[in-house]
């Protein structure tokens, strides 16, 4: 699972990165700052995210909030790093829309725990997003209707939602009913 990590100070970014390759995630992605981490958030889903709080430019706070608003349907779980500790901290951090606090300096155990709910939670929210997947399609053009009244193609709409990717073949019926007539016309038009 790709995960994104906002640290502006280079040897906790390194200690982190190398504690998550550690647990086994791989797919992790290293960005020096909040204004770093907003533009991979905007280049694609971004399934986990851990900033540190405070960061020049945009805090962690700030991307937070910033992610909360962006609308995407597709979950994003934000873990909060800081060295503020305390009830009003956490507070704060919750209302800016995280999912989790950890103060530094980080257990690697403890980090390793809290990414297993952070994966529980995002595929209860992929399964709740499947189910519901009723779609209003069209029966002619057999394009569908999204949540913004909006009409496109099936593979537009499942692509920009799932990580599910499309090869196009022909069922049998349809290869009776649509292919065989239109191979036999080909045919007939060949020979005149």
């Amino acid at each position: 699972m790709k995960i994104l990590v906002a640290e502006d100070d280079a040897v906790s970014r390194l200690v982190l990165t190398t504690s998550l390759k550690k647990i086994g995630y791989e797919d992790v992605i290293q960005t020096e700052n909040g204004r770093e981490a907003w533009s991979v958030f905007e280049q694609g889903h971004v399934p986990i995210l851990i900033s540190d709080w405070m960061m020049p430019d945009i805090n962690g706070l700030e991307l937070s909030q910033r992610i909360r608003s962006a609308g995407r349907t597709r979950y994003t779980y934000i873990i909060l790093l800081t060295v503020l500790g305390g009830k009003e901290s956490y507070l704060e951090g919750m209302d800016a829309g995280a999912d989790d606090f950890m103060t530094k300096p980080f257990d690697k155990d403890q980090l390793g725990s809290r990414l297993r709910v952070a994966e529980r939670v995002l595929a209860l929210q992929e399964e709740v997003r499947q189910l519901e997947g009723l779609l209003p399609i069209c029966m002619y053009c057999k394009k569908i209707r999204d949540e913004k009244e909006q009409w496109s193609q099936i593979e537009q709409y499942i692509d920009a939602r799932t990580d599910a990717s499309f090869s196009h073949s022909i069922c049998p019926e349809c290869y009776d009913t649509e292919v065989i007539p239109e191979l036999e016309q080909m045919r007939r038009e060949t020979r005149e």
